[in-house]
């Protein structure tokens, strides 16, 4: 049965409506991140406006402190370690392909024409790359494949606190399709404005900083 021109119409004004709703939407790896730690950190933030006051955060000040210090430490060795070509600092990159935008501490040229992520974290190395500093860093990647238009084949993490340990992220294509399904889950809450489901990890509502407004 053919549909009558007026339903089909209806049909093209909710797609154009749903892509109006995601269109412009930008999100930086950070709030990727806080997503996974518990989804209604995306929730409160985008479609409440309520803001962290993060810069309460004890981690979240030495980790700026670091940040800016890592800027006036020599750290070529590390490069060297991993053939590196070249590199460029404090590097702003967005996509509208990826709805990403951020800051990656380091891009790194290597001489068969790929780029990779090197990321700084104020943290010890714990015999295993967490799961968010392995997404963070297919999240760079992402944002590196779009910006340059090169292939991304891996990441670098260092590990400041364990005398600037580092740590290969080896991404496969399969990692760059979560990543991008993740993204989309977000979209789909900031755009639908709808409630999700709390973190099942009881111990991470200790420290939050909605935990009086979450119920």
């Amino acid at each position: 049965m053919r549909s009558s021109p007026n339903s089909s119409n209806e049909g093209m004004k909710e797609q154009v409506s749903q892509e109006e709703r995601t269109d412009g939407i930008l999100l930086m790896p950070t709030e990727v991140i806080e997503y996974l730690y518990c989804p209604r950190f995306t929730y409160f933030l985008n479609c409440l406006n309520i803001p962290q006051h993060e810069e309460q955060r004890y981690k979240v000040l030495l980790g700026r402190e670091l940040h800016e210090k890592k800027k006036k430490i020599n750290r070529e060795y590390l490069r060297k370690k991993i053939s590196c070509i070249g590199k460029e600092i404090d590097v702003h990159m967005v996509s509208q392909k990826y709805h990403l935008k951020g800051i990656v501490d380091e891009v790194l040229l290597f001489a068969d024409g790929t780029r990779s992520p090197f990321d700084y974290k104020f943290a010890e190395y714990k015999e295993y790359v967490f799961r968010t500093h392995r997404v963070q860093s297919i999240l760079y990647g992402l944002l590196i494949q779009d910006w340059y238009g090169c292939e991304v084949r891996r990441g670098f993490v260092c590990y400041t606190r364990s005398n600037y340990r580092l740590k290969e992220i080896p991404f496969r294509e399969k990692d760059f399709d979560e990543a991008i399904g993740i993204i989309e889950e977000i979209i789909n809450i900031i755009s639908k404005g709808y409630y999700p489901k709390k973190t099942s990890f009881r111990v991470r509502c200790v420290d939050c900083c909605y935990r009086n407004i979450c119920v």
